[in-house]
């Protein structure tokens, strides 16, 4: 009888090693069971735009199309990123199965606050520049997910197409954004190829996005607006001072032509959420690791323009630049 006790104990203390250890991978990530009926995902978004708020949506309903059933928990940081930091922390005490991040800053303290959830992350334009990744192929640790690098040299090409006379482009940019730096400089090196010369203004605060626009449109031809979530917060005031100097704007995604730029050959931050959809279902259906799933950029761009925003430069809508482009609805 004492044998058989000894035995069954013997077993109980082999199982529960055996669950303690499924519970992670050897690398400390937190693995996903494959047979939750529902999962947990928190949304950490930096701030509140159009541009990220499709990335939200899209993730979303990419979630839904893939018949993934999550419980999920939208929070956004209203562009502060102390907050970013606690919305991270509290989802790590939640022990969510997955974390959502959209913009860097939201990433990069996503990222600080666990080495085990997974995290995917989304509008990001150089994860590998910001910290988050290893490299693209092999993102490395807890992390990967989709950029939103713009293909600039097709936009400032834009410029030529639409007025050979254009020489001088304006970029507004938020000063404490790395994002914004890193298209800054990647526009200065394509510009000269294409006859451009780069004028960049900063801001520190969304409130002197008027008054630099102002001095802004007096130096250029026209005007660039990057993936920056300052300016996107902002992007109709710099449509409107665009427009009232008489300025064509380029855009580097749709929700840019959306808030009154005239134009963009760019990504859908929409279809970018769904694409990271895709790559959520490997993570909690399929059961890979973030390590071991690519970082990806856009796969598909359009070119969108303001029809609104062409009457009102008094461009000629038989350009062949509006040819190939969907107007805006």
């Amino acid at each position: 009888m004492k044998k058989n006790k000894f035995s069954k104990l013997i077993t109980l203390v082999i199982l529960g090693a055996f669950l303690l250890t499924a519970c992670s991978t050897d690398n400390g990530q937190k693995t996903i069971s494959k047979e939750k009926d529902t999962f947990k995902i928190g949304i950490n978004q930096l701030a509140e735009h159009p541009a990220l708020d499709d990335a939200r949506r899209g993730f979303e309903d990419g979630l839904k199309e893939l018949n993934i059933d999550a419980e999920i928990s939208y929070q956004n940081a209203q562009g502060d990123i102390p907050t970013a930091t606690t919305i991270s922390q509290k989802f790590v005490k939640d022990n969510l199965d997955l974390i959502y991040a959209i913009a860097t800053p939201a990433a990069q303290a996503t990222k600080q606050a666990t080495s085990e959830i997974p995290i995917l992350f989304s509008g990001v334009t150089d994860p590998v520049a910001s910290g988050l990744i290893e490299s693209m192929e092999h993102p490395g640790e807890n992390i990967t997910g989709t950029s939103d690098a713009s293909p600039i040299d097709r936009q400032l090409q834009l410029f030529k197409d639409l007025d050979e006379n254009i020489h001088k482009i304006g970029i507004i940019f938020n000063t404490s954004e790395p994002n914004s730096q890193i298209q800054i400089e990647m526009a200065k090196e394509l510009a000269p190829s294409i006859g451009l010369e780069i004028i960049p203004m900063g801001v520190s605060n969304i409130n002197d996005i008027p008054q630099t626009m102002d001095s802004l449109a007096r130096k250029v031809d026209g005007i660039y607006t990057i993936t920056d979530n300052m300016v996107a917060s902002a992007i109709n005031v710099v449509s409107e001072k665009a427009i009232s100097n008489g300025l064509i704007t380029v855009g580097a995604e749709e929700s840019h032509v959306d808030g009154g730029i005239l134009i963009t050959d760019g990504l859908s931050y929409y279809e970018l959420g769904k694409q990271t959809a895709h790559m959520a279902k490997k993570i909690l259906i399929d059961g890979i690791s973030p390590s071991d799933i690519s970082s990806e950029t856009a796969s598909n761009t359009k070119k969108v323009f303001n029809e609104n925003t062409l009457k009102a430069l008094n461009l000629d809508k038989d350009n062949e630049v509006f040819k190939d482009a969907i107007k805006n609805d």
